[in-house]
């Protein structure tokens, strides 16, 4: 397995089947990350909303936390976190210490956030939150990137940082964001509907702007017959609350789906190819999709498209 978003990785999203007792979904999150590391795939994201909005987790850290319990190998990351709805050192100290409990096994991701009933239910304003992600961004980089550990560097696991950085990416959809993310040395996730020469246009500023991190690409992916209805539903419910600006760089659903493996393998390495990304992260689970639907994929793309995948994305490096 290979270190948080390590260049050529391929991680899998896990998402909650809201359907579900809250007791039952904390169980399926876990079965599927054990079911994922099993099947070969380097480790798994979260994501975070609030107010059991479907498919999403306001507990992000915890929830890597169980996955790690759960997992023989393989590393978590709650990606991305929203930063804004919470204190960059606290975020920081809660990370630190599940890295030092899973040595080399935990990672970051970090957001903005745009959905304004995330931060009315955290009683957070949204005014000014460009502003205070960049400074949370700049403050969590330091402290678990090692450089710099503030008012908390007595934190033993804070300290521990210093020889044992936590990989931590940014989410970006501007050049201004990639460029934040550069002079703060973390690296890159990109939305899963953006089209492949915007990613690549905002690889290529983070790279001319210094930036040596790793870029991850999402995408979803089906092998077999994908529920597009319920795909559509839900790049909905994101254009309820994403930006104009936003929405202008999405081009179709971007989901990668197709009855033979080696289709599948063809455009997910193409669009790493397309993109100049580093990593895959993909998602198979869409509000709708049943658990034992979303296992199945798992131990599919696992046996009949990594093994593939890999080996074209090897040929890229």
């Amino acid at each position: 397995m290979s270190a948080p978003f390590a260049p050529g990785s391929v991680s899998l999203r896990i998402y909650p089947h809201n359907d579900l007792p809250a007791a039952e979904i904390a169980g399926e999150l876990c079965d599927q990350a054990r079911l994922a590391a099993e099947h070969g795939f380097d480790g798994v994201m979260t994501a975070e909303h609030h107010g059991g909005f479907a498919g999403y987790l306001p507990n992000p850290v915890q929830a890597a936390g169980w996955m790690l319990e759960s997992m023989a190998a393989g590393w978590a990351a709650p990606c991305p976190l929203l930063l804004t709805v919470r204190p960059p050192a606290m975020v920081a100290e809660e990370i630190a210490w599940l890295a030092a409990r899973f040595p080399g096994r935990v990672g970051l991701g970090v957001a903005a956030g745009a959905r304004k009933d995330d931060f009315d239910a955290m009683g957070v304003s949204m005014a000014g939150s460009t502003a205070r992600f960049a400074a949370a961004l700049e403050t969590v980089a330091a402290m678990l990137g090692g450089r710099d550990g503030g008012l908390i560097a007595g934190d033993r696991a804070i300290a521990r940082c210093i020889e044992h950085p936590v990989p931590v990416l940014s989410a970006a959809m501007g050049f201004t964001a990639v460029r934040r993310a550069a002079a703060n040395d973390v690296g890159l996730v990109f939305d899963s509907l953006s089209g492949a020469d915007r990613v690549r246009s905002l690889v290529d500023a983070y790279r001319a702007a210094g930036g040596t991190r790793p870029a991850v690409l999402i995408r979803r992916v089906w092998l077999g017959s994908p529920r597009r209805d319920l795909v559509d539903q839900q790049i909905d419910v994101y254009r309820s609350y994403s930006s104009v600006s936003a929405q202008a760089h999405w081009e179709g659903d971007q989901l990668v789906g197709a009855d033979d493996p080696g289709a599948i393998v063809d455009g997910l390495a193409d669009a790493l190819a397309g993109t100049g990304t580093d990593a895959l992260n993909l998602r198979v689970h869409v509000p709708g999709i049943s658990p034992s639907a979303a296992r199945d994929q798992i131990a599919a793309l696992g046996r009949d498209v990594l093994p593939g995948l890999r080996e074209r994305v090897s040929r890229l490096r």
